[in-house]
């Protein structure tokens, strides 16, 4: 069923171009994070990183696709963007122009994303300079200076350099998201994790060849990563569904409404937003004192890696606090219940207006709680199995909650182009079931 699904695909010649264009455009992002930035000595760059595993570098390197490690011209990734527009979904609650640019619909979703590119060029330039002073003060543990020549000019290329890298990569996603299928954004994070797997692989294999690694635990981690990835798909596509009637309304001669739908919650509204702040937030403190050669500052950071039991109360609290803090954000009860009340619909037994709002937000406020204990189960797994049980896993949850989310939802929208024309999807039942409506 799946392999024919998948001929489908090329028979639809939109979608074929649409799929190429996607993997010729993230294949160009993989070429970029292999060309380095001039004046820095790459082996000594290695050696630091190399020290500085478990800090807030270890996952912007994560997140650049190794890039940063290299310090290639794509060394910031796409994070600037990704930071620029929490931070503007962030201000719509607090500044009345920008809530009311949410409200107009494409032309003020152009007008936000024009602020979001400002806002990620200036997070870049300051990213950039604060990257570029590091390095000269960085040094591998041999003593081999990270930059050959220090300086304002070294310091000016840098800023320039992974600023115009960074504005590439978001150009990229724009691209792919407008021509090409699923999110860019998403898919550019996707290949760099992914691209990970095969040095994954080689390092699994060579401890098994090696006896460091024996044949049972292997295929423990096998069955342990397969059941982690179902029980992502699960939770992520699970919903609560609302129940929502629509008043019959006679315009003219015709009858509208009177039909019957729901409201989908899902469980994990926020997405893969609250392991990324809780983790930076936490591993902060272990990147400063990488800095201060002070004992005392030096055991806090100690304390604050991952790992730690102090480190994994900490995170679960604060993706607790995320989870709760960025689905207030960005779903608004009393909007829901207002557009509701002014199309004739109504939930069964609950009043129009504040009473809806107030249910809906009763309703969230509750599957976020298991939307929040999924995720900190997700993300605190693969660290127990490396620090206490001593096992390689090399993908923490972090990183699978994007990879399998972002799957779902290209996937997704191949269904749909699929579907749209006519073609079996990868399920077939599935497929029978969507041309039936």
């Amino acid at each position: 069923m799946i392999g024919s699904g998948f001929q489908n695909i090329f028979k639809i010649p939109e979608l074929k171009k649409r799929i190429l264009f996607t993997l010729g455009l993230l294949v160009v992002y993989r070429v970029g994070v292999h060309v380095p930035v001039p004046g820095i000595d790459a082996a000594a760059l290695a050696s630091f990183f190399a020290r500085a595993e478990g800090t807030i570098f270890g996952i912007f390197n994560m997140f650049s696709g190794g890039a940063l490690q290299r310090l290639s011209v794509f060394a910031l990734g796409i994070m600037p963007y990704i930071s620029a527009s929490i931070i503007l979904q962030l201000l719509t609650v607090v500044i009345p122009h920008l809530e009311q640019l949410k409200k107009e619909g494409e032309q003020g979703r152009k007008k936000i994303t024009q602020y979001t590119r400002y806002g990620t060029v200036f997070l870049s330039i300051v990213q950039g300079f604060g990257i570029s002073v590091g390095l000269e003060s960085m040094s591998s543990p041999g003593g081999a200076p990270v930059v050959l020549f220090p300086g304002w000019a070294f310091r000016l290329m840098t800023v320039i350099t992974l600023t115009a890298g960074t504005a590439f990569i978001m150009w990229l996603g724009e691209q792919i998201t407008e021509r090409g299928i699923g999110n860019g954004i998403s898919l550019i994070i996707f290949a760099g994790i992914v691209a990970r797997l095969p040095t994954a692989g080689a390092n699994t294999f060579r401890l098994l060849s090696s006896g460091e690694m024996g044949v049972f635990i292997v295929l423990i981690l096998i069955i342990f990563m397969v059941l982690v990835i179902g029980f992502i798909i699960f939770v992520e596509q699970g919903q609560r569904r609302i129940p929502v009637q629509y008043a019959k309304r006679v315009v003219g001669r015709k009858m509208y409404g009177g039909q019957s739908t729901h409201l989908p919650l899902k469980i994990n509204t926020s997405g893969v937003i609250p392991p990324i702040f809780a983790s930076s937030i936490i591993m902060f403190p272990a990147t400063i004192a990488n800095f201060i050669n002070i004992p005392w500052i030096k055991s806090i950071g100690e304390g604050m890696r991952p790992g730690g039991v102090v480190y994994e109360l900490l995170y679960v609290g604060f993706i607790f606090f995320f989870c709760y803090f960025y689905t207030a954000v960005t779903f608004n009860p009393v909007d829901v219940a207002e557009n509701m009340k002014k199309q004739g619909g109504y939930i069964p037994g609950i009043r129009p207006g504040k009473r809806t709002a107030d249910y809906i937000d009763k309703v969230l406020t509750r599957i976020t709680l298991g939307g929040a204990i999924y995720v900190s189960l997700v993300c605190v797994m693969p660290s127990i199995l490396i620090t206490r049980f001593n096992i390689p896993f090399y993908f923490g949850g972090t990183a699978l909650l994007i990879v399998v989310g972002v799957a779902i939802d290209t996937v997704a929208q191949i269904e749909s182009h699929m579907l749209s024309r006519h073609y079996e999807g990868f399920l077939k039942q599935g497929g029978a079931r969507l041309r039936s409506r």
